[in-house]
């Protein structure tokens, strides 16, 4: 059986991103991204990956969209999340990578075990806001707190949550 991880880095508003594109950079938490996704499925929204712009190496890519005939090269394209977590099922550890409408609609639907979040502890102007992580449903179970370097702007905590 899968364990589905929702996989998202938010600032203290909740923020994500803006115009389609993150609002920090990170290398930090870049790094422990591609480490902890590596070898696994990731899916993800249609402007999500238009925003990354290609296929992750050593990851399989999975696009929801509604629209039946897109295509990305070197990728799998469905049209719900159901459909994405079919094509992955045979992954112990699926992440769902974004953006802001696949988060919401994986939390409502009750879809995710666990949540890995990047917090960055600042506040910034954004357009995409991850939903509120209820603490009657979401146990804190790790985190690791860093403080700004000359590489990683904004202090962050590496958080995850299990569903209780």
């Amino acid at each position: 059986m899968s364990t589905i991880t929702i996989i998202a880095a938010i600032a203290n508003n909740n923020a994500l991103g803006r115009d389609n594109d993150l609002i920090w950079h990170l290398p930090a938490d870049l790094k422990r991204f591609k480490k902890v996704t590596s070898g696994h499925h990731i899916l993800m929204g249609r402007n999500t990956f238009e925003s990354i712009g290609k296929p992750l190496p050593n990851r399989t890519t999975v696009i929801i969209t509604r629209n039946s005939d897109y295509k990305a090269e070197g990728c799998i394209v469905v049209d719900s999340i159901e459909k994405a977590i079919d094509v992955a099922k045979e992954d112990e550890q699926i992440f769902i990578i974004g953006g802001a409408q696949i988060y919401k609609q994986t939390i409502a639907s009750n879809l995710v075990d666990q949540l890995d979040i990047t917090k960055v502890h600042h506040a910034f102007d954004a357009d995409v806001f991850f939903p509120e992580i209820d603490t009657a449903i979401w146990k804190e179970v790790s985190r690791e707190g860093f403080v700004a370097d000359d590489k990683n702007k904004y202090d962050y905590s590496f958080i995850r949550y299990k569903k209780v």
